[in-house]
């Protein structure tokens, strides 16, 4: 209670009480404002961050296997067709193509068991942040195994 002097007496002022229960007028501290969020005009955080991931490479890999879909239909076509377009894949352009599918199927799938985790285990949104870490960790691991030997493809294909 805030004691106030008005005249030389002390007399004590009692906070109002809202319907709620909350201390309302001058009584009143003004909350913690939010804090900011750093980056974009969106939350900035790793959950935004693996969220948009997510959708870019699942968006990328539904792409590819249209169009996969459809040269493999090709051979029921024309055999010629179907052998010209597998020739254009065998182009510098189409290795660099194979090797973005690749790093986005690789962070697809790691990506997802992290939000089965954090749908479904108790523990999964306190560990999301941490889980991201991992999953970018596994992923450059995968990577790495994988890169040497496309690469060496890609310079192959240039002699």
């Amino acid at each position: 209670m805030a004691e106030q002097t008005t005249g030389g007496t002390a007399t004590t002022a009692a906070p109002t009480v809202s319907i709620d229960g909350r201390p309302s007028g001058s009584a009143i501290k003004s909350p913690r404002t939010p804090r900011t969020p750093q980056g974009t005009l969106y939350r900035g955080s790793v959950g935004m961050w693996s969220w948009v991931l997510h959708r870019i490479t699942g968006v990328a890999i539904y792409f590819f296997l249209l169009v996969h879909i459809l040269d493999t239909a090709l051979v029921r076509l024309s055999p010629e067709a179907y052998n010209a377009v597998i020739g254009t894949y065998k182009t510098p352009i189409m290795n660099l193509g194979e090797i973005a599918l690749v790093m986005a199927i690789v962070f697809h799938a790691f990506n997802g068991l992290r939000i089965i985790l954090v749908d479904f285990w108790s523990k999964g949104p306190k560990y999301q942040r941490a889980m991201f870490w991992v999953v970018l960790v596994l992923w450059a691991v995968a990577i790495a195994g994988f890169l040497p030997r496309q690469l060496m493809n890609l310079v192959a294909d240039f002699h």
